[in-house]
C-alpha cells in the first residue's frame, strides 16, 4: 500500500485536488476548497443506498465522494483522460500557453497511449491510498456495449458535454444510462445571448477559441439544454441557478474594485457554468 507522501512524489500532475490523508492533497488544478464547492453546488441528492455513474470520471474526486456519501455502489467511467500521459500532455500545453502557441488534442499528440492507460495512474493510487471500493471501468461511454455496465440512480456527467462533437447523441446515451425514476446530473460550459428569448442556442469552438483548448466544441444556451434533456427522453429538467466559468470570474475578479455582485457582463455572448437536474421518468 503506498503512502500519501509516495504518491504525491510519484503523481506530479493531477486535475482533482483529493485529500488522502488529514491535511495531505494532491496537487489540483484548482485548491481543495473548489471542488469541495463544486460538489456543494451540484445539489446531490441523497446518495444512500444509491448507485452512482461517475462520467469522465478522471482522478475520480467526485467518484470517492460519492462513496464517502454512501453510495452502494460507484463506477468511474473513463477513457480518455486514462488514455493519455497527462502529465507530459500538460507540460507540453502550459509551455505553448506561454508561447501563445495551441497544441492538438491529447488524441492527437505523441502523448496518447491507451495501451498502457497512463492517466489513470493518479486515481489508482488514490483509490488505494483510500481503501477505495469504486469500480474504474475504462470505456467510451458513447461505446455500443456501455449498457452492459447497467443503469444508475444517479449518473454524474460533469465536463465532458462540451468536449463532445455530437450532443445530441450524448445526452440520448446519459439517458439510456439513467435508470427509470433516476437522475442525471450535467455540468457544462454554456452561454447566453441577452435578447435572444426562448430561442435555443449553441456557441460552436472550430478551434480553440475556448479556453485555448481545442476539444472544445459546444457551449448551449439554457433553451437548448433544455431542448436536448427533453429530445432525449428526461421527463422533467431543472437548471440551477447560474455559476460563471471559473476563467471568466479570475478575469473579472482582476478588473473589479466592489465584488463579483457588482460586475457587469459584457460582450455579446455571457459564459458560465450551468448545472443541470434532468430526471427519468419511472
Amino acid at each position: 500500500m503506498p503512502s500519501p507522501a509516495d504518491v504525491l512524489r510519484d503523481h506530479p500532475e493531477w486535475y482533482h485536488s483529493i485529500e488522502l490523508a488529514p491535511g495531505v492533497v494532491t496537487p489540483g488544478r484548482s485548491p481543495l476548497a473548489f471542488w469541495q464547492e463544486e460538489l456543494h453546488a451540484l445539489r446531490l441528492p441523497d446518495l444512500v443506498g444509491k448507485t452512482v455513474l461517475d462520467i469522465g470520471a478522471y482522478d475520480g474526486f467526485f467518484s470517492f465522494a460519492a462513496e464517502r456519501l454512501g453510495a452502494a455502489r460507484v463506477v468511474a467511467l473513463d477513457h480518455y483522460a486514462w488514455s493519455a500521459d497527462m502529465a507530459a500532455y500538460m507540460r507540453d500545453w502550459r509551455s505553448a500557453k506561454r508561447a501563445g502557441r495551441s497544441i492538438p488534442s491529447p488524441h492527437l499528440t505523441e502523448h496518447w497511449r491507451p495501451a498502457e492507460l497512463p492517466g489513470r495512474r493518479p486515481f489508482d493510487a488514490a483509490h488505494k491510498v483510500l481503501n477505495s471500493r469504486v469500480e474504474p471501468v475504462v470505456k467510451d461511454f458513447m461505446a455500443p456495449d456501455v449498457a452492459a455496465i447497467g443503469a444508475f440512480d444517479i449518473v454524474i456527467f460533469l465536463g465532458v458535454l462540451y468536449h463532445l462533437e455530437e450532443p445530441l447523441a450524448a445526452i440520448r446515451r446519459v439517458f439510456e444510462l439513467t435508470a427509470p425514476g433516476g437522475l442525471c446530473v450535467i455540468e457544462t460550459e454554456a452561454m447566453e445571448i441577452p435578447g435572444s428569448g426562448s430561442r435555443a442556442l449553441f456557441e460552436f469552438f472550430p478551434s480553440d477559441e475556448l479556453h485555448r483548448d481545442a476539444s472544445n466544441w459546444w457551449a448551449p444556451n439554457a433553451a437548448a439544454m433544455r431542448g436536448l434533456c427533453r429530445a432525449a427522453g428526461f421527463s422533467r429538467v431543472e437548471i440551477l441557478p447560474q455559476r460563471q466559468s471559473v476563467n471568466a470570474m479570475r478575469r473579472l475578479l482582476k478588473r473589479a474594485k466592489h465584488g463579483l455582485a457588482r460586475i457587469p457582463f459584457t460582450g455579446i455572448a455571457r459564459r458560465y457554468r450551468m448545472i443541470v437536474h434532468a430526471t427519468r421518468a419511472l
